[in-house]
Order: structure tokens, then C-alpha cells, then sequence
């Protein structure tokens, strides 16, 4: 089954982070991303830009409305994100622990709901 890993953390923590420790952080993702490649279970995985650069798209009466950043202050913001290949709960769970950013932030697990691929859709 597949499963969204969202990583969480707070953006100003990077920013207060030496060097040094960005690059050990980096390479840890480096390491974490072929590990799980190897074994068959990355499908797919990117860091996000900040949140400033988000714009959040509503339509109000067929009109497209445009909002800078997203609207909910929080601690932390989603950051990046795995797809990955689990076969249950439990082993997405223990992938998501492994992700570096869960010793400072926290990883929301979201199965993926099953849908038709785009072809079949009114076939």
C-alpha cells in the first residue's frame, strides 16, 4: 500500500542551524532516501520551499481567489514529504520514524486512497 510521510518542523530552526550541521542533516536525508530506494519502498520524495513562497488557490462563486502563504499559524510547517511503499501501518510508521526530521518535527502518515489511473476514468 502506498503512504504519504509529511514532514513537519519548524523553518526557523534551519536558519539557526550551523553548517556543519545543515550538511549532517543533509547527508542523513541522503542516506535515509537510498536506503529506502534500495529496498523497493521510495516512490517518490522532495523538500518544499518555505512557507513563504506557498500561495493557497480558492474558487468562491467560480471566482479564483489567491492567498499569499497558508492561512493556519502553526509551530510547525509541512516542509517536505516521501511517498513510499509499506505493507501495512506499522512498517509505514517505522519508515517515518527513520526520517531524520522526526527527532525535531513530527512525520503525519496518510495512506494514499486507491484510485483508478487517469485512463480509465470513464472507460
Amino acid at each position: 500500500m502506498k503512504y504519504l510521510l509529511l514532514i513537519y518542523g519548524n523553518e526557523g530552526d534551519w536558519a539557526t542551524m550551523s553548517e556543519e550541521e545543515q550538511g549532517k542533516s543533509y547527508q542523513e536525508y541522503m542516506e535515509y532516501t537510498q536506503d529506502i530506494y534500495k529496498k523497493g519502498q521510495y516512490i517518490a520524495g522532495e523538500a518544499l520551499q518555505p512557507i513563504a513562497t506557498a500561495t493557497t488557490v480558492r474558487v468562491k462563486n467560480g471566482k479564483t481567489l489567491t492567498t499569499d502563504g497558508p492561512f493556519a499559524e502553526t509551530r510547525e510547517q509541512l516542509g517536505g514529504f516521501y511517498m513510499v511503499e509499506a505493507k501495512d501501518l506499522d512498517e509505514a510508521i517505522s519508515l517515518a520514524a527513520r526520517i531524520p526530521s522526526a527527532r525535531h518535527g513530527s512525520i503525519e502518515v496518510r495512506p494514499i486512497m486507491p484510485t483508478p489511473a487517469p485512463a480509465t476514468i470513464g472507460a
